[in-house]
C-alpha cells in the first residue's frame, strides 16, 4: 500500500505541475496570442504574464505585431502597348487586429502578395512602357491606396510599397540603351556647338573692343601729337615774335642809319645765297641808296677836291 500510494502522490503531483504549466502563459513583447475555448475564439493575450483554463482553454495562434517586410518574386505584367515587364514589389505591413487576421483569412502573407499582384497588372495595364517607367511614385501610391483598403477586414494595415525593380525586355532594354546614347551625343554636340558659339561671340566682342579702344587710343595720341605741335609751333612763332620784337627795339634804340642798314643787308646776303631756289635777288631801290652811302663811308667822295696845302 505504501508504494500505490506513492506511486498515486507522485501521478497527482505531476498532473497538478502540468496543469499549472498549462494555466500560466508567457507572452512576448510586439505579440498576441489567439485563445480558443472548446473550439471557439475566447480572447487575445496581451505581452506579459496569463493565466488560461487548462484542457479547456489552447492558443490558437501567435501574431507577430511588429512591422514586417515582405519581397515578392518578379511578376510579369503587361503595358497598355503590349509590351511585358517584369516587376519586383516589397510590402511593408503590420497586424493591427490579430482576431481578424488569424479567422478572416486563413493565410494573409497569401492574401497580400496575391492582392499586390492583381493590382499591379490593374495599375500597370493603364500605362504604356516609359510612364511605367518614369512613374514609380504613382504606381506606389496607388498600390498602397488599394492594398490598405482591401486588407483592412483582414486586420492588416499596409504602410508602405516599392517598386524593387522594373525591368522590360531584354530586346526593349537594348533599344533604350541605344536611344539613350544618341540623346546624350545629341545633347553633346548641341552643347559643343554653343560652347563653340559662345566663343566665336566672347573673341569677335574681345576683339571689336579691342578695336575701338586701340581707334580711341591712336586718336588720343593724335589729338596729342596735334596739341603739342600746335603748342610747339605757337612756341616758335612766340620764340620769333619775341625775336623781332627784341631786334626791332634793338634797332630802334640805335638809331641806324641807312649806311648801317645796308652792312646788316650786306651780312645777310650769304645766307639767303645759301637756298638752291634764289636765282634771281630783287634788291630795293633804297637799299641801292643806302649802298652809295656805304660806299661813300669806305671810298670817299671822287668828286671832293683835294684840301688847299699853304707853305706856311
Amino acid at each position: 500500500m505504501g508504494t500505490e500510494q506513492l506511486i498515486v502522490a507522485l501521478v497527482v503531483v505531476a498532473v497538478v505541475g502540468f496543469a499549472l504549466a498549462r494555466t500560466v502563459r508567457i507572452i512576448p513583447q510586439a505579440t498576441a496570442a489567439i485563445i480558443e475555448r472548446l473550439g471557439r475564439y475566447h480572447r487575445t493575450l496581451d505581452p506579459g504574464l496569463n493565466l488560461v483554463v487548462p484542457f479547456i482553454d489552447s492558443i490558437k495562434e501567435m501574431i507577430d505585431l511588429r512591422e514586417q517586410v515582405v519581397s515578392f518574386p518578379p511578376q510579369p505584367v503587361i503595358t497598355s502597348d503590349n509590351l511585358v515587364v517584369s516587376i519586383d514589389t516589397v510590402i511593408y505591413f503590420q497586424v493591427t487586429n490579430p482576431k481578424a487576421a488569424t479567422y478572416e483569412i486563413a493565410n494573409f502573407l497569401v492574401g497580400v502578395e496575391q492582392l499586390t499582384v492583381t493590382t499591379l497588372r490593374n495599375v500597370v495595364g493603364g500605362m504604356d512602357l516609359e510612364r511605367t517607367l518614369t512613374s514609380r511614385e504613382e504606381i506606389n501610391t496607388e498600390l498602397r491606396g488599394v492594398l490598405d483598403e482591401a486588407t483592412g477586414k483582414w486586420g492588416i494595415r499596409v504602410n508602405r510599397v516599392e517598386l524593387k525593380a522594373i525591368d522590360p525586355p531584354a530586346s526593349i532594354q537594348d533599344s533604350m540603351e541605344k536611344q539613350m546614347r544618341a540623346d546624350r551625343d545629341k545633347r553633346a554636340a548641341v552643347l559643343t556647338a554653343e560652347g563653340q558659339k559662345q566663343a566665336a561671340i566672347l573673341t569677335a566682342e574681345g576683339e571689336k573692343q579691342a578695336a575701338v579702344l586701340r581707334a580711341r587710343g591712336e586718336a588720343e595720341a593724335a589729338v596729342l601729337r596735334a596739341q603739342a605741335e600746335a603748342e610747339a609751333a605757337a612756341m616758335r612763332a612766340k620764340g620769333q615774335a619775341d625775336a623781332i620784337g627784341m631786334v626791332f627795339r634793338a634797332i630802334h634804340e640805335g638809331k641806324p642809319d641807312e649806311r648801317l642798314l645796308a652792312y646788316q643787308y650786306l651780312q645777310v646776303l650769304p645766307e639767303i645765297a645759301k637756298g638752291d631756289a634764289n636765282k634771281v635777288w630783287i634788291v630795293p631801290s633804297e637799299m641801292g641808296k643806302a649802298l652809295e652811302n656805304l660806299g661813300g663811308l669806305f671810298g670817299g667822295p671822287k668828286d671832293q677836291p683835294p684840301a688847299d696845302r699853304s707853305d706856311g
